[in-house]
């Protein structure tokens, strides 16, 4: 009977087990453990474990507060960049080297010192401390006198220049205690057409006329102004528009600017008979 439960036992064990329950635990369970570190994949991170992050700089979260900081900051340097520097008068030397700047491309040497203008023919520059009215009595105090004695036509007595028709108006309104019963014409090309002007200018005496370089051209080209009787010429310098470009910094308008200077002014301040100011 034990051998036939001992040949059963022996059919039931599975092939390569021990010959004996104590070997076979030892050995099956070292088999196993080699069977394991052989073949078990690396275990992976689990999903609690976190890279360090102590190299990483995490950018701390933009309140409202830093962002309105941040674009008033942004303001201020395009207006620093556009502005270039805190505003200056106006000056002489400004205008002698603009001159020089734009005809050297097509004057020679002998011919760029020809339009060099004299001291002499120059008034005295706003300060950025006077209105438009203050300004003109102190270059022309014997405005009264001077308007009394002009009875030309197709002449004025003062020319303002100016980048824009809406600036010329504007100027015309702050003059009003200056130019008392003067009379101002309008010589811009917005509204009103340049036959219109011709024909006033041949009918009416005018004191003063407040306008853009690109018109003022135009009318003297039609014959329709005349520049000899002219006395003052007033550049609207210093005044900045929105972009706080001033007039001379826009290419069109000093292009302008400077082919009108040709057209007699050089001339008339070298005789000095024209007197040239910078409002």
């Amino acid at each position: 009977m034990a051998d036939d439960l001992g040949d059963e036992w022996w059919e039931h064990q599975p092939a390569g087990a021990a010959s004996s329950p104590e070997a076979s635990d030892g050995e099956g369970r070292g088999d196993t453990e080699m069977m394991q570190q052989e073949t078990a994949p690396v275990p992976a991170l689990s999903k609690k474990t976190k890279q360090p992050k102590e190299c990483f700089l995490i950018k701390p979260k933009e309140t409202s507060e830093d962002a309105t900081k941040t674009r008033k900051r942004r303001k201020k340097k395009i207006t620093d960049v556009l502005a270039k520097s805190e505003p200056k008068p106006g000056t002489p030397e400004d205008l002698q080297k603009l001159m020089k700047d734009y005809f050297s491309s097509n004057r020679s040497v002998i011919e760029l010192e020809e339009l060099n203008l004299p001291d002499s023919c120059f008034l005295k520059a706003n300060d950025l401390t006077h209105s438009l009215s203050s300004y003109l009595k102190e270059i022309c105090p014997k405005w009264v006198k001077l308007r009394k004695n002009h009875s030309e036509k197709k002449s004025v007595l003062m020319l303002i220049i100016c980048g824009s028709a809406v600036r010329a108006l504007e100027l015309i309104r702050s003059m009003t205690a200056f130019r008392g019963d003067s009379k101002v014409m309008k010589l811009f090309a917005k509204h009103i057409k340049v036959q219109e002007q011709v024909k006033l200018l041949e009918k009416r005496v005018v004191h003063l006329g407040v306008g853009t370089p690109g018109r003022i051209k135009e009318l003297i080209k039609q014959g329709g102004l005349n520049l000899n009787p002219l006395k003052f010429l007033v550049f609207d310098w210093n005044w900045r528009d929105q972009k706080l470009r001033r007039m001379m910094d826009i290419p069109e308008i000093r292009k302008e600017v400077f082919e009108l200077l040709e057209m007699g002014v050089f001339s008339l301040c070298k005789s000095e008979s024209l007197k040239l100011g910078l409002f």
